[in-house]
C-alpha cells in the first residue's frame, strides 16, 4: 500500500462547538461532585458567602452615609446674628433685602424676645434668667441657601457675603457636624478597602485549601492521566471549575445575606428617621457593588483553585 503524503494525511482542526461541549461536561461534573458532598460544599459555601458580604454591606452602609450627608449638606442653614443696636424693625428690613437675593429660598427672623423664650423653654434656667435686667440675646436670622448652592465650600462663600452688611455681628454656617460625618465616611471608606483586601485574601485560602484536599483525594487518578499523556491544562480543568462554582455559589449566598439585612434594617431606619421628619430610607445595592460581588466572588475562586493545582502540578513535575 502506497504510503499517503504529508498533504495527504488528514488534519485536526479546532472545532469551537466541541470545545464548548468539553468545557460544558466538565462544568457539570464539578458541579455534581459538590453536589454529592452537600455538607462539605455548604459549610465552604457559607464562609465563603459570609467573608464576600461583609465588605459588601459595608459599602452599601458607606453609599448611605454619603447620601445622607449629601442631603444634610444641601440643607444646611446660615444663621446671622445682627447687631445689639439693632432694633425690631431693622431686622424685619435685614430680613427682607436677604429673601431678595437670588441665591436665597428662606429667611426666617428669630426676634430677640422670640429667642430669649426658646432659650428660657430649652435650658432649664428661667428663674436665672428672669434676674437679667435686660434681653443678652440678639435677633437671627436664619436663611436656607438655594439648591444650586452645594458643599460646605459654597456655603461659607455665601455666609462670608452675608457677613459683609453692617447690621450682622457673625454668619455661621450650621455644617460643622456634617463635616466630620464626611471625614468618618472617609475613613470607614478606607477601612473597608482594607477588609475588602484582607478578605479576598482569606478567599483565596478557602477555596485553595478545599481544592488542595480534593487534589490529594485524586492523586492516583491524576497520576493515571499524566501517564497517558493528559497535558496540564487538562489536569487542572475540572479543579478549575470547581473554584469556580464554589466563588459562584459563596458571591450567590453573600448577595442574598446583603439583601436580608437591608430587609431587615430597613424598617428600624425608616422610623428613625421619620422621627427627625425626614424621609430618608436605606438604598438598595448599585450596579457596581452587585457586579463586585457577583464577578469577584467566582475570580477569586478561580483564582484559589488554579494556585492550588498549579503548586501540585509544580511538586509532581520531573526535573
Amino acid at each position: 500500500m502506497a504510503k499517503r503524503s504529508k498533504s495527504q494525511l488528514p488534519k485536526r482542526r479546532f472545532s469551537l462547538d466541541t470545545w464548548l461541549l468539553r468545557h460544558a461536561q466538565t462544568a457539570l461534573s464539578a458541579l455534581g461532585r459538590l453536589w454529592r458532598t452537600p455538607i462539605n460544599t455548604l459549610m465552604t459555601t457559607m464562609v465563603i458567602g459570609i467573608a464576600l458580604a461583609l465588605p459588601s454591606s459595608l459599602h452599601l452602609l458607606i453609599g448611605n452615609m454619603r447620601v445622607l450627608s449629601d442631603a444634610w449638606e444641601g440643607s444646611a442653614s446660615v444663621s446671622l446674628f445682627l447687631a445689639e443696636s439693632v432694633d425690631e424693625a431693622q431686622a424685619k428690613a435685614v430680613r427682607a433685602r436677604i429673601i431678595q437675593r437670588p441665591d436665597v429660598v428662606e429667611a426666617r427672623l428669630i426676634s430677640r424676645g422670640h429667642a430669649l423664650e426658646e432659650f428660657r423653654r430649652l435650658s432649664g434656667f428661667g428663674g436665672a434668667i428672669d434676674l437679667l435686667d435686660h434681653n443678652p440675646l440678639p435677633a437671627v436670622v436664619v436663611v436656607r441657601p438655594h439648591q444650586r448652592i452645594q458643599g460646605a465650600a459654597a456655603v461659607k462663600r455665601m455666609a462670608d457675603t452675608l457677613q459683609t452688611y453692617r447690621e450682622i455681628d457673625l454668619a455661621q454656617v450650621d455644617l460643622q457636624w456634617v463635616q466630620r460625618l464626611s471625614a468618618i465616611t472617609r475613613m470607614i471608606e478606607r477601612g473597608v478597602w482594607v477588609l475588602a483586601v484582607l478578605l479576598a485574601v482569606a478567599v483565596l485560602l478557602i477555596v485553595g485549601n478545599t481544592i488542595r484536599l480534593e487534589v490529594q483525594n485524586r492523586r492516583s487518578e491524576i497520576e493515571i492521566v499524566t501517564l497517558v499523556g493528559g497535558t496540564d491544562a487538562f489536569i487542572r480543568r475540572p479543579f478549575l471549575y470547581e473554584g469556580l462554582w464554589y466563588g459562584a455559589l459563596g458571591a450567590t449566598l453573600g448577595l442574598l445575606l446583603v439583601l436580608v439585612s437591608l430587609y431587615l434594617l430597613n424598617g428600624p431606619v425608616r422610623a428613625l428617621a421619620g422621627l427627625y421628619e425626614s424621609t430618608f430610607a436605606l438604598s438598595m445595592i448599585d450596579l457596581k457593588g452587585l457586579l463586585g460581588l457577583l464577578i469577584g466572588g467566582p475570580l477569586l475562586g478561580l483564582a484559589g483553585a488554579w494556585l492550588a493545582v498549579g503548586r501540585h502540578l509544580a511538586r509532581t513535575r520531573p526535573a
